[in-house]
């Protein structure tokens, strides 16, 4: 049997647009998956995530994020399906700890990206569905919305086979010198990208565990208030609230308000259920009583349990395993890769077929922990 040319191992959004993109440069790919892509384990679940530019002082990811929008919202136009939808985002900076909004403001400025910057009074009177106490003043970027998760990885799939990418279902692991196996039997092919999210740290135990941790982050959707449509995506932006280590999105198709308080979780990615803390569930109303006031008393509708993998200083990783020189490493989401997919996925494939060498950045050597005003995901 002939060898494979391109293998993609990992069906979240990283591995499905790189498959994609590689099969639109000819190659002849083949993506594998423990389960359907789109299924509930996934880092890449979940009904929708957060598309916005604000990246601190990193000039990198802010050109990515204004072109995965663009790319995003092509995708949308080829597939025939809903997408993405452009509700802005909205940051609000702490009294006293403003020096990653600070910094947005100073390359947007740099590089020509739309926003609005608001006195606390101002955001009040703008978006009222907050409460702005403790607040300095927000960042508005109008050109940023939400993309709908589960759906644009089944798009992305579906692009894929219609560009002749064939799909299979099997458990790809490791030996002890690092080799992949698939169902027990040397997997081989004249590139490999293994974009496993998480469980890229326990197929790599030497190369990528000691640069990344793995964590869970509860999520609750909380219902809208009877007759009130100012909580949906037509009314209220997405917002990060890093003072209160929180995030969210506003309700989408009748998902409820998606809220999240950030506080790292631990999980046993194979033999975990995926269920929310009990205890999660009063930080989040805590939070609610605290900014969304028109919330307090409204229940709890949906709740998702997503798990990240973290490197030391946010970035992705892109990079060559060091003894396997077909083995391209493709992940490191550290929580802000989904929305840069389809750029992502076209980077990797350019790497994996030689036609450039990786950033910097990606590198997997030479990781250190940033301070939060370098970081470019504020923390």
């Amino acid at each position: 049997m002939a060898r494979p040319g391109a293998v993609v191992v990992g069906g979240g959004i990283a591995g499905v647009m790189t498959a994609l993109e590689l099969a639109r440069r000819g190659e002849s790919v083949t993506l594998i998956d423990r389960w359907e892509p789109g299924h509930s384990r996934a880092s890449s679940t979940d009904y929708n995530r957060v598309i916005r530019a604000i990246h601190g002082r990193d000039e990198f990811y802010t050109l990515w994020a204004r072109e995965a929008r663009l790319r995003w919202m092509e995708l949308q136009a080829e597939i025939g399906q809903r997408l993405y939808y452009e509700c802005g985002a909205l940051i609000l900076a702490t009294q006293g700890h403003c020096h990653w909004e600070d910094a947005t403001a100073e390359t947007f400025d740099k590089l020509g990206v739309p926003y609005y910057r608001f006195s606390a009074a101002e955001t009040a009177a703008r978006f009222p569905q907050f409460d702005t106490t403790s607040i300095a003043y927000s960042l508005y970027e109008p050109e940023a919305g939400m993309i709908m998760a589960h759906r644009g990885v089944r798009a992305g799939l579906e692009l894929f086979q219609r560009a002749g990418g064939r799909v299979e279902r099997g458990h790809v692991t490791t030996d002890a010198d690092e080799r992949l196996v698939l169902n027990g039997k040397p997997l081989d092919a004249d590139l490999i990208v293994v974009a496993t999210g998480p469980w890229m740290a326990d197929m790599y135990p030497r190369t990528v565990k000691p640069i990344t941790a793995v964590v869970g982050v509860n999520v609750l959707y909380t219902s809208t208030p009877d007759g009130d449509a100012s909580f949906d995506q037509e009314n209220m932006p997405c917002w990060i609230d890093h003072g209160e280590k929180s995030f969210g999105l506003p309700s989408t198709e009748g998902s409820g308000v998606k809220a999240a308080v950030v506080i790292p979780d631990k999980i046993d990615l194979d033999n975990d259920e995926r269920l929310i803390r009990r205890e999660t569930l009063a930080r989040t109303r805590s939070y609610i009583r605290k900014r969304f006031p028109g919330l307090v008393g409204q229940k709890v509708v949906d709740s998702k349990f997503n798990q990240i993998i973290l490197t030391p200083d946010t970035h992705f990783i892109v990079d060559w395993h060091p003894k396997h020189d077909n083995v391209l490493l493709a992940g490191g989401c550290s929580g802000h890769l989904y929305k840069h997919g389809p750029v992502f996925g076209d980077f990797v494939a350019g790497v994996g077929r030689r036609e450039y060498g990786t950033a910097d950045r990606f590198k997997i050597a030479g990781r250190r922990k940033l301070s939060p005003a370098e970081s470019p995901s504020g923390r």
